[in-house]
């Protein structure tokens, strides 16, 4: 079967958008790349639902996917998650401007209190009217869920090994308590990114939008990070690594995993106590990356933090290996994961958000 995404090779309308999490889905935030893939504009839907966009008869049943499972105990741990998932995959109809259906395949990331949504268009395919709501989550149990649109009753299945080729464990998957974060970033292509050692930090792209919840990753507040370089949260001996991330991930249209290491009291406000790389204790996160025209979202999830690295002779970081990736040592593309059938602005408040 030809996936849609084979289909045509311009660049497809896509935009980014957050939407608080809950029944009401009003949309805090919405990229300008709407224009071109639905017809509206980011002011006319700003403080709409976003489920009011979504032209299938499930729209109602849309918010459930982001409900909290109930708490066994009112002492359990709120700052970390087990293996519930925070990303998702949906292929869904959104309506446009002029009353039309256009599919959609749309990742979102669940963060504390808002989602962030990554959606991208399919023009050429027909209509087809999808009643059931169904999901496949991108990380945690590694489920499809299935939502009745008349119940709102969700079925979850556990994934299935044989939709992975070779048999490969998928390499993005949630750890007991782990604490995440969102973070929406300008489109890596807007700023020029070192895929080559120079010597010299690389500084874009800039942080447009980030959850609150990073203070528990790293000692900075989101308030702090506003239009802030990313690269320079990152781990130095990282830095090269990430670049290359960005590259791909700005050449994809698929979600791309990685893991990497950030500066666990990275030097953001001038005239703060000052942390040395060498002193400076690493924070290694996993981090689930979608790339629209306008912007790309990660999601990141706190493993572990490790001591600084030491230096060899010359003065180059020592790699231990530990969070390296190759082709062979379990990438999955999200092409991997799902079947691509169909059936199967500026916001006020953001610091608020997490």
């Amino acid at each position: 079967m030809t996936r849609p995404e084979d289909q045509l090779e311009a660049p497809r309308p896509s935009f980014l958008g957050i939407h608080s999490r809950d029944m009401e889905t009003q949309i805090l935030y919405i990229s300008s790349g709407c224009r071109e893939a639905i017809g509206f504009t980011p002011g006319q839907m700003l403080a709409n639902q976003a489920k009011g966009y979504i032209y299938d008869s499930f729209n109602s049943a849309y918010p459930t996917i982001y409900q909290d499972k109930a708490k066994e105990n009112e002492f359990e741990d709120e700052e970390g998650d087990d293996d519930e998932s925070n990303a998702f995959c949906i292929y869904m109809n959104l309506r446009t401007a002029a009353g039309l259906a256009v599919l959609h395949k749309v990742v979102t990331m669940r963060a504390d209190n808002c989602v962030v949504v990554v959606a991208t268009a399919f023009p050429e395919r027909p209509f087809q009217d999808l009643r059931e709501l169904q999901v496949q989550t991108l990380d945690g149990k590694l489920q499809k869920m299935t939502i009745d649109s008349s119940t709102s009753a969700v079925q979850r299945g556990a994934h299935q090994s044989a939709g992975i080729q070779g048999g490969r464990a998928p390499l993005y998957f949630s750890r007991s308590r782990q604490i995440k974060a969102v973070l929406v970033l300008e489109h890596p292509k807007a700023v020029e990114i070192d895929t080559e050692e120079t010597g010299r930090r690389p500084t874009g792209p800039l942080i447009v939008f980030c959850t609150s919840s990073i203070s528990r990753l790293v000692d900075v507040d989101n308030s702090d990070i506003m239009n802030y370089p990313f690269m320079k949260l990152v781990s130095p001996e990282d830095l090269l690594h990430v670049s290359k991330f960005f590259e791909k991930l700005s050449q994809s249209s698929e979600v791309l995993f990685e893991t990497f290491s950030l500066l666990q009291r990275p030097n953001v406000i001038e005239g703060d106590i000052f942390v040395s790389d060498e002193e400076n204790q690493r924070v290694v996160v996993e981090a689930l990356g979608a790339n629209v025209q306008d912007g790309i979202a990660i999601l990141v999830r706190k493993l572990k933090v490790v001591p600084p690295p030491k230096r060899d002779t010359m003065g180059n970081y020592i790699h231990s290996r530990m969070h390296e990736m190759t082709e062979d040592n379990g990438y999955q593309s999200l092409c991997e994961f799902i079947s691509s059938d169909a059936n199967t602005s500026e916001a006020e408040g953001w610091a608020q958000l997490r």
